[in-house]
């Protein structure tokens, strides 16, 4: 449920993009998937507000650019601005990543993940650059499939490349490193664990 939840607009960004490219104009599909993607983020902070009174950091940086960025798509009429979405988020969480492990008492992947994981301080600086490196150049990547890639194709076809990669490649690429992040980190989390308990 979590899960869905915290998919929710990129599900009806993804569904009004392919609805309205087999339905309407494929040339504004695009337009009116970053319109209900921006509802969509609205509705998901307001909702997780009334349920729970409060409202989590990656959600409202989340709505705060698909609001400026998608504002400026549908004012200007340029996809340019929705394709830099993903791009500036990966990149935010780099610099906050980063920034938490150079200027802060400890890194920011401790405090979102130190409940659940007893880790070596070495472990979770490693863990916590880790992720900031691969948000750094996946945010680069979408920019290369948003902007350089396939441009022999028109524009309909390569806003429709771009979105399959933006809801397919993206996720993919990040399961595919936490995955491997999983299984890097299972060897010290035995150890760890092992030793809280006795």
């Amino acid at each position: 449920m979590k899960l869905l939840y915290d998919f929710f607009p990129l599900i009806f960004f993804f569904g009004t993009f392919k609805l309205y490219g087999l339905y309407g104009d494929p040339a504004d599909a695009i337009y009116a998937a970053t319109a209900v993607g921006i509802i969509a983020s609205i509705i998901q902070v307001g909702f997780f507000w009334h349920k729970n009174n409060r409202v989590e950091t990656v959600h409202i940086i989340t709505l705060v650019i698909i609001t400026v960025f998608g504002g400026l798509t549908l004012l200007l009429h340029d996809d340019t601005f929705i394709k830099w979405k993903p791009t500036i988020i990966n990149w935010v969480f780099t610099v906050i990543l980063v920034g938490s492990q150079l200027l802060g008492k400890k890194p920011a992947i401790q405090y979102v993940m130190g409940s659940q994981l007893q880790l070596p301080d070495p472990i979770w600086q490693r863990l916590n650059l880790a992720w900031g490196i691969f948000f750094l150049l996946v945010g680069a990547l979408n920019l290369y499939v948003a902007f350089w890639y396939r441009l022999d194709l028109d524009i309909a076809a390569r806003q429709a490349l771009w979105v399959d990669f933006k809801v397919f490649g993206l996720l993919g690429l990040t399961l595919v490193f936490a995955v491997g992040q999983a299984f890097f980190l299972t060897r010290y989390m035995d150890t760890e664990n092992l030793e809280d308990k006795t």
